[in-house]
């Protein structure tokens, strides 16, 4: 677990869900942005990852005011336009979210895919890490990338280590062995056990030294954690010592 005792909360998660898609909208001012390949999204041009991120606004939008925890079904790309339309569309789907989520108590009934609480909390920093992750794809497409802010990357390997490992029901690689996950640009880190296909999360804040049998251990930026994660960029950009194989086990993208 991290470090880091503050907990974000739903107004920290609406401020990233529109600053991230902000800068995700600024990408189309560079010239024929929406034709650009997202070199992180093999096969998306940038206009598809316009599609992906507003069908998942529309669809949160409508979802989370059910007050219902049972599935809504996912979120589809059918009927999203091209062209002049495409913007537009996404502009008034960004709207309806925000309204939807800064309209909604956190612990409102909600269906959500993880072994966690079926509340509408959940879906405030989904959205986050959704828009942030595809800003930074967006921006990669242009030339322009940009960190991830620190505290919303350290949320994100949060989100990485608590959710969506624990989700999947099996990682995608085996391994036996403890990581260490140091973001250096702030005070936080986390301790996972891999064992087989699953990781247990492990209290750094209980754990002595001496309780600490690293195979490997990782630092760099909360950025570049979390997007190393994510599989946007590779781990060793990063400071990595010992056993380098665990690390796979750990990517969800």
């Amino acid at each position: 677990m991290t470090l880091t005792s503050a907990r974000p909360d739903k107004a920290f998660w609406l401020s990233a869900i529109q600053r991230e898609a902000a800068a995700l909208r600024a990408v189309t001012a560079v010239d024929d942005a929406l034709a650009s390949p997202v070199p992180s999204c093999p096969g998306w041009t940038v206009a598809d990852l316009f599609r992906h991120t507003g069908a998942g606004l529309r669809w949160v939008a409508a979802h989370v005011v059910r007050g219902e925890t049972g599935s809504p079904g996912d979120p589809s790309t059918d009927g999203a336009p091209t062209g002049a339309d495409l913007l537009p569309w996404w502009d008034a789907a960004l709207a309806a979210a925000v309204a939807a989520l800064g309209g909604t108590a956190p612990d409102l009934p909600a269906w959500n895919w993880a072994p966690q609480d079926k509340v509408a909390r959940f879906w405030y920093r989904r959205f986050a890490h959704e828009l942030a992750v595809h800003r930074w794809d967006g921006q990669v497409a242009v030339g322009l990338p940009e960190p991830i802010e620190t505290a919303l990357a350290v949320d994100g390997v949060d989100e990485v280590l608590d959710t969506w490992l624990p989700a999947d029901g099996g990682l995608a690689k085996t391994g036996d062995g403890v990581v260490q996950l140091i973001a250096d640009d702030s005070e936080d880190s986390w301790i996972v056990r891999v064992r087989g296909g699953a990781i247990s999360l492990l209290d750094t804040a209980t754990l002595l030294p001496e309780e600490r049998p690293l195979q490997t251990q990782v630092s760099g930026s909360a950025s570049d954690v979390e997007l190393a994660l994510y599989g946007r960029v590779p781990f060793d950009i990063l400071t990595v010592t010992g056993d380098e194989t665990l690390l796979d086990c750990l990517r969800v993208g």
